[in-house]
């Protein structure tokens, strides 16, 4: 019985960290959504103040803050959702097939200086963007892209070190024997990708496809470099046009904005949660 108890009390405490940890990191998203129904003076007020007051008004100020901050000239939200929209497509796309082509070679073929080659590759994950962003503006500037949306989705289309890593590690975890069956059958090797791996790695792929989309999404340092004209920015560079250095910015607009721009991630993580979740539990056993 004391052992029951203990186990009891043990599984009480790991839930107890667990929900306080969940809340911790709740705290700041449900802050943002709440500022978001508040009037301008309310939400610059230093006041600790959860709820806007009167609380009959939070919902016509609600759809007010919201539709001030999609009719907005001076920020043009919906221009800026579609260049996101725009860069994270062809991003994503770009990431996946070359990622996925790129571990095909690493994790299926035998060649001379294949664990020479991954390991280069790895140690690409350790250099910084900050580091080579000087020497990708000059070779952007020669191409004649810098002041364009090129340099945020091409870069994609050769591939990520940490998603060549994930997908390789699942790839490993396939049965040989099919790629062998597949020969048999007359596949080449980039038959037996499409039709043999393709297939058995779409929730791996789907994880590739989710952690990307994140990253372009929430990226403002690359649109920062790269963008010239305000025409082209993206969501997350579109944000800093509501803050002000003079002191008078417009923080309910400003989370409006900002609950908008996240809504779309957590709206597609909700949706892709089992496949998301299946992709790394599965690449964790496999890898």
């Amino acid at each position: 019985m004391n052992g029951r108890a203990r186990t009891s009390w043990g599984r009480f405490g790991v839930h107890a960290v667990l929900i306080l940890t969940a809340a911790a990191f709740l705290l700041p998203l449900v802050w943002m959504a709440l500022t978001s129904t508040k009037t301008g003076s309310q939400a610059a007020s230093g006041a600790l103040q959860i709820l806007p007051s009167p609380l009959s008004d939070a919902p016509a100020q609600t759809v007010e803050n919201y539709r001030a901050v999609w009719t907005d000239p001076s920020v043009s939200f919906p221009l800026y959702l579609r260049n996101t929209l725009i860069v994270a497509l062809l991003s994503v796309a770009g990431m996946v097939l070359s990622s996925a082509v790129v571990a095909y070679g690493f994790a299926r073929i035998r060649w001379r200086g294949r664990g020479v080659m991954f390991a280069i590759v790895l140690a690409t994950m350790m250099i910084p963007f900050p580091v080579i962003m000087g020497p990708l503006y000059i070779i952007f500037s020669k191409l004649g892209w810098i002041g364009s949306l090129k340099p945020l989705w091409v870069p994609a289309w050769f591939g990520g070190a940490f998603n060549i890593f994930l997908l390789r590690q699942f790839y490993m975890g396939i049965p040989r024997e099919l790629d062998e069956a597949a020969r048999i059958d007359g596949c080449s090797h980039w038959g037996t990708f499409w039709r043999v791996i393709v297939p058995l790695s779409r929730p791996a792929l789907a994880v590739v496809a989710l952690f990307h989309f994140i990253y372009v999404w929430n990226d403002f340092l690359a649109p920062l470099i790269f963008l010239t004209h305000r025409d082209q920015f993206t969501l997350a560079l579109g944000l800093q046009l509501y803050q002000s250095k003079a002191g008078n910015t417009p923080w309910n607009l400003l989370m409006a904005a900002s609950t908008m721009v996240i809504a779309p991630v957590f709206l597609l993580f909700l949706l892709a949660q089992r496949t998301f979740i299946g992709g790394v539990a599965s690449e964790g056993v496999k890898g």
